[in-house]
């Protein structure tokens, strides 16, 4: 097969760039030039981060995939239809903004609860496994020695954490119409908007992780005094304006109450001023590029290249 046989097979998508292709050329006799493969590696490094990530994954596929469809169960029917229904008999609606009368708790709840999920399963993905990477495991100097760049590495693995995250939301998603949670016809876009608030935490999250040469309880106060607040005080369980004024802070610095209120737009329509959902946006924007770029820094400098 010619160089430029090969060149057109070159893409994150196609088949022949997958490992399982290589294997297969190796036992034919029929190894591409390793300078195409450099250049492959160069141009699609990320991505065979993910396949990597992806493939390890399946380790505990079984584990993930009980927690994506029992942890919303668990949620909808003890939060949803417990609580909502005391909730429901004592104050009716709740969530209305703008002259609305709100909806039911259950409704109302069950968009955020997915946010705050979503979020919350970031501190295990990009903590200790990031650590693991440069330190206890050393999984990252291997790709390094390769064409592959520390940068690519580090989009590469945010990149299959967050693919999990689509599988996570979306399993989400159709719980909240199982449950009849999610009235309007764009509740869809809460799939998205989970994915896109997991990055906007996840991403910084990763380069602070990748940061540290060390575990010396890190990462236990990120869970207890930064995700644990997030969760408790940024609007999943109550609108914020209801909090004290000293505590609302929480939910304008968190991601998880950006997220929140965009995905209970998405979900059943909620009001808002059109310059707050374009703040909501901006901010997760913002955080999600600061993270990346932050955390390819960071792993050029610790991976020596």
């Amino acid at each position: 097969m010619s160089e430029h046989d090969e060149s057109r097979r070159e893409g994150p998508g196609r088949p022949g760039t997958a490992v399982v292709d290589l294997t297969h050329l190796a036992a034919s006799g029929r190894v591409p030039p390793a300078a195409v493969l450099a250049r492959r590696a160069r141009r699609w490094g990320w991505w065979y981060y993910i396949e990597y990530w992806l493939v390890n994954a399946r380790a505990w596929g079984v584990s993930i995939g009980l927690y994506m469809v029992v942890m919303p169960l668990v949620y909808l029917i003890a939060l949803g239809l417990g609580l909502g229904t005391l909730v429901d008999r004592g104050v009716g609606t709740v969530g209305g903004s703008g002259g609305s009368s709100g909806v039911p708790y259950l409704t109302f709840v069950g968009p955020a609860l997915l946010v705050a999920t979503v979020v919350m399963s970031v501190g295990g993905e990009l903590t200790y496994p990031v650590m693991a990477g440069f330190k206890w495991r050393r999984l990252y100097w291997g790709p390094s020695a390769t064409p592959v760049s520390p940068e690519q590495i580090a989009v590469g693995h945010l990149g299959g954490v967050l693919i999990r995250f689509v599988l996570q939301s979306t399993v989400f998603w159709v719980m909240l119409l199982l449950f009849g949670a999610a009235p309007s016809g764009w509740s869809w876009l809460t799939v998205p908007i989970g994915v896109l608030t997991a990055a906007a935490f996840g991403a910084p999250l990763q380069a602070y992780a990748a940061h540290l040469t060390d575990e010396g309880y890190q990462f236990a106060f990120v869970q207890r005094f930064v995700i644990m607040p997030m969760f408790l005080f940024a609007g999943t369980f109550f609108p914020l304006s209801v909090m004290p004024v000293y505590l609302q802070w929480i939910g304008w610095v968190s991601p998880v109450w950006h997220g929140t209120q965009l995905a209970r737009q998405a979900a059943y329509g909620l009001v808002e001023a059109p310059w707050l959902t374009v703040v909501h946006v901006v901010v997760l924007l913002l955080c999600t590029g600061a993270g990346v770029l932050l955390a390819r820094r960071t792993y050029a400098r610790r991976l020596g290249r």
